[in-house]
């Protein structure tokens, strides 16, 4: 997995940008070995990078991985969760290094392809556009504070809560619903990495609009407040003109039809859920000095 040239070759995409983006998985601020496997880790640490490439309506390609360790760490087992979510998105695993450290930590570095067409930004969002979201909402959060509740522990749960804590330990990222989000004309898009809430408080701020939600879609055993601030859904919602082929699009790709949960407004100062003042909650980054 980490042999080889002392760097990889690749090839350039024949037409448009080539995305770069990189994201740290860090133990015990990510992710918690009492709650789930080395495997599950390394699945993580691919996928939420995966996310940041579908969330510009692009298609994963190469990835290159840094792993710093303790010494007893089985990082065979690391590696094949990576190499499992390497698979299940169609990236391919070109290099990495290896370092010793007092806990795991998990950088991986990936790029992408939009294939021709311009990348989907934050800052797109118009007055009037249509807010989307790729599917229900909630599950990691639910999962997670099952595994919390249950002190990790698996085996005894029905089949509803095995899916919400499937969903917190492997997020699959939505490739696919990316590239038919920047069909259709998507004019800002995010992955539901902190929270819906938050995260499009970024796309709103960003483009200088507001934010006017009605129902929102809550994933079966998750609450609307885990819907609305839980993250790590990783989730694809975005913004498109009324009239936009979204729901034609989807359907052409054999997708699941993405749900409409409210409008872009013009007061950009407006945070609203079905009447009520949206509260901005979700995941916060923290740093220390």
């Amino acid at each position: 997995m980490f042999s080889g040239d002392d760097a990889a070759v690749l090839a350039l995409p024949p037409a448009g940008r080539l995305l770069l983006a990189i994201d740290l998985v860090v133990e015990g601020v990510h992710f918690d070995l009492a709650l789930g496997s080395l495997a599950d880790a390394g699945w993580k640490a691919i996928s939420v990078n995966a996310s940041d490439i579908a969330a510009m309506g692009g298609r994963p390609l190469h990835v290159v991985a840094g792993v710093s360790a303790p010494e007893d760490t089985d990082l065979d087992a690391l590696a094949d969760g990576m190499v499992e979510a390497c698979a299940a998105h169609g990236i391919a695993l070109v290099g990495g290094d290896l370092s010793g450290g007092d806990r795991l930590v998990v950088s991986a570095a990936i790029t992408g392809t939009c294939d021709g067409r311009d990348p989907v930004l934050r800052s797109g969002a118009g007055v009037d556009d249509v807010i989307w979201v790729s599917g229900p909402l909630g599950a990691a959060a639910a999962g997670l504070h099952l595994l919390q509740s249950h002190h990790g522990a698996t085996g005894a749960e029905s089949e509803g809560e095995q899916r919400l804590i499937g969903a917190y330990r492997r997020p699959l990222a939505r490739v696919e619903e990316g590239r038919a989000a920047a069909r259709a004309g998507a004019t800002a898009m995010i992955d539901i990495s902190d929270g819906l809430s938050k995260d499009l408080d970024h796309i709103a701020t960003q483009s200088g609009v507001g934010l006017r939600l009605g129902a929102v879609p809550v994933a079966g055993g998750a609450t609307l407040e885990q819907a609305l601030g839980g993250g790590e859904d990783y989730e694809l919602v975005f913004t498109a003109p009324e009239g936009s082929p979204v729901l034609e699009t989807f359907e052409a790709a054999g997708l699941p039809p993405p749900v409409r949960i409210g409008v872009c407004s013009a007061d950009a100062s407006e945070r609203s859920v079905e009447g009520r003042r949206l509260e901005i909650s979700g995941w916060e980054h923290t740093f220390r000095g």
